[in-house]
């Protein structure tokens, strides 16, 4: 009996140190596990914007067509004049016409003697109509620009509606562009618009929202959208009518975050949030806000890309409402992401 009870003794004994061992190892390895975490901190955009994509236009344009069929007698301006409104692009043979009205104005004239009001009244009207079939025998300028392109020459023979050039009036650009249903009551008159052409070498070309009308329209995909007007009044010479474009409405600015993992940061007796530089051990304190269950914002005292030592373990360090800098919540603060903005990552992996 004396024997088994020694020997239940000694093996308690073995079994007390052998434990003691373990905790100890455990212990070693869970701090040089700490120690070799390190974490970088990341520099996190947040853009709250609707992307769009179009074709640029100019701010009027007026296609030259020819109003009725004819022999061209004269071609004024060429491709690259400026011209006013008003002013006589092409004119067509209207010897006819004139001879028309001439003639009519003698009708006119002896019906006058002895023909009676209502003979006179729609003689008058007959007139307006030849006076008019003169008119359409010039193409001129609706409004003040420039010739983008003429094509053609005296002695050509035109037919109604046969396209003979364009007038832009390039004073600003602007676009239709289709915004979805549900992002349209995000748009206000005068938010930034920022425009990417793949033709020009400006990168980025600021516009505006102009508005954008009081019904949507259902487009062959199925979806319902709404054509908000947009607007460039500076815009680089590279820049032409017709190129295509893609771009971000600005719904709130754009935000900028440095962002690192919790487990990252320590506090002291003070309940100060400090980290510890991973390449010399420096200790720096910072201000930190709770970013979501696993990340915090630096609000002060680092600038981004730095690499920090893990100074708390996970199943160590639980966040709840009464640490510093912290509110409880589960998920990421900030402001949610509009229109077709891209939220924040779920955050970074240990380094």
């Amino acid at each position: 009996m004396k024997k088994s009870v020694k020997r239940i003794i000694i093996g308690i004994g073995i079994l007390a140190v052998l434990s003691g061992g373990l905790i100890g190892i455990r212990k070693a390895l869970s701090k040089n596990k700490v120690a070799n975490v390190t974490y970088r901190v990341e520099k996190e955009i947040y853009e709250n914007v609707i992307e769009i994509s179009g074709t640029i236009s100019a701010a009027q344009e007026q296609k030259l067509q020819a109003l009725s069929a004819g022999t061209v007698l004269a071609v004024n301006v060429e491709a690259g004049d400026y011209v006013k409104k008003g002013d006589v692009i092409l004119q067509l043979d209207d010897s006819e016409q004139v001879y028309n009205l001439a003639k009519h104005d003698y009708s006119m004239a002896t019906t006058r003697i002895n023909g009676s009001q209502k003979e006179i009244a729609l003689m008058e009207t007959q007139r307006k109509s030849l006076v008019q079939k003169i008119a359409d025998r010039k193409v001129t300028a609706t409004f003040d620009g420039m010739i983008a392109d003429l094509d053609v020459a005296v002695g050509d023979s035109l037919e109604a509606k046969d396209k003979i050039g364009t007038i832009v009036n390039t004073d600003y650009l602007t676009a239709e562009v289709e915004i979805a249903e549900t992002d349209v009551q995000k748009l206000k008159v005068g938010q930034k618009v920022n425009f990417s052409f793949p033709a020009s070498s400006t990168d980025v070309v600021e516009g505006y929202v102009v508005g954008w009308p009081a019904i949507g329209e259902v487009t062959s995909r199925g979806a319902t959208i709404v054509k908000a007007k947009v607007r460039i009044d500076d815009f680089p010479g590279d820049i032409l009518p017709n190129y295509s474009f893609t771009g971000k409405i600005e719904i709130s600015p754009t935000v900028e975050n440095l962002v690192v993992s919790r487990y990252a940061v320590a506090y002291d007796d003070q309940k100060n949030a400090y980290v510890e530089l991973a390449r010399n051990g420096e200790k720096v304190n910072v201000t930190v806000q709770q970013y979501g269950r696993d990340y915090v914002k630096i609000l002060d005292g680092l600038k981004g890309g730095e690499v920090l030592k893990q100074l708390t373990e996970p199943k160590q360090s639980g966040w709840n409402r009464n640490s510093p800098g912290g509110s409880g919540s589960n998920n990421r603060t900030g402001n949610s992401a509009g229109g077709m903005g891209a939220m924040p990552p779920m955050g970074m992996p240990p380094r």
